[in-house]
């Protein structure tokens, strides 16, 4: 008998091979994955994330924050980025930015920070590469909680992001209370349950408008459609983020409305919604 003879790898295989290691490497020093997702646009879906990803780190957790909104990225506005520089690390891949010593930050916006106003005109596969790299190339380190603002929708950026997301990774789909917001967003949900990507749960922004100086509540566009939805869908319902204006002036400021305003009704209200999340972290020993 003779020996049977194996093809030797391409150089372009054997690239594709290291790329999904350094993929896997990524991702097994990542606690928790949550991609938030809505298929509307409009519903402040960044402002949850933002507003979540800076309680988890000020509740001492280490978090990361990965922007794939490649269209328009408005996380680095949100947390005055704008214009930051991204160097590569002494280890390997290139440094997030730093918001404080256990809150990192990276957005399509600081790769391009030269012609941040350039169109980014890309079909699926440049924008699937794109989000490989802000996993396998991002020195991300260890983190308790990688929260992910996508894009609405269920295109190629959440299809891509939920293909690669590591084993412990949920979604959390966010909703204003109107019927035309419920609408699309049912289509959000049916496309985390065709892929098998567990739901953490929903939540309802804009619920509400709270007046920061009287204190009383008025229903801009109505209450209740997320915690229905909820119900009938059979999810969990994190909770209703009333509207605060002071939350505009806030993003334009470049700071996380969390810590700006902790004793408002909002703050209190992402405060309930983040009880819960914490209890998805357990303690682990650093891989590296």
């Amino acid at each position: 008998m003779t020996e049977e003879r194996k093809t030797p790898l391409t150089k372009e295989q054997i690239e594709e091979l290291r790329e999904d290691l350094k993929l896997a490497d990524t991702l097994t020093r990542i606690d928790n994955t949550l991609l938030i997702l809505s298929g509307k646009g409009g519903v402040g879906k960044s402002t949850v994330a933002v507003n979540l990803a800076a309680a988890l780190a000020a509740s001492d957790k280490e978090v990361g924050l990965l922007d794939i909104d490649l269209h328009g990225p408005s996380v680095p506005t949100m947390l005055g980025l704008e214009g930051a520089d991204i160097a590569r690390g002494s280890g390997r891949g290139l440094e997030p930015i730093k918001i404080t010593k256990n809150f990192k930050v990276m957005s399509i916006e600081f790769v391009m920070k030269d012609n941040k106003d350039q169109a980014v005109i890309w079909r699926g596969p440049m924008k699937h590469r794109m989000i490989h790299e802000f996993l396998s190339e991002v020195d991300w380190g260890d983190l308790d909680f990688l929260i992910v603002d996508a894009p609405p929708g269920t295109g190629d950026e959440p299809l891509s992001i939920c293909q690669m997301a590591p084993p412990r990774s949920q979604a959390v789909i966010v909703t204003t209370p109107q019927k035309v917001a419920i609408r699309d967003v049912k289509k959000s949900i049916n496309f985390c349950k065709n892929l098998g990507m567990p739901i953490f749960g929903i939540i309802e922004n804009m619920s509400g408008f709270v007046c920061p100086t009287c204190g009383s509540s008025h229903p801009l566009f109505k209450t209740g459609g997320g915690e229905s939805l909820a119900r009938e869908t059979g999810f969990r319902f994190l909770g209703s983020i009333p509207i605060d204006p002071r939350i505009v002036n806030a993003s334009d400021d470049g700071k996380p409305f969390v810590t700006e305003y902790p004793a408002s009704p909002t703050s209190k209200a992402f405060e309930q919604i983040v009880g819960p999340i914490l209890g998805l972290s357990s303690p682990r020993l650093k891989k590296h």
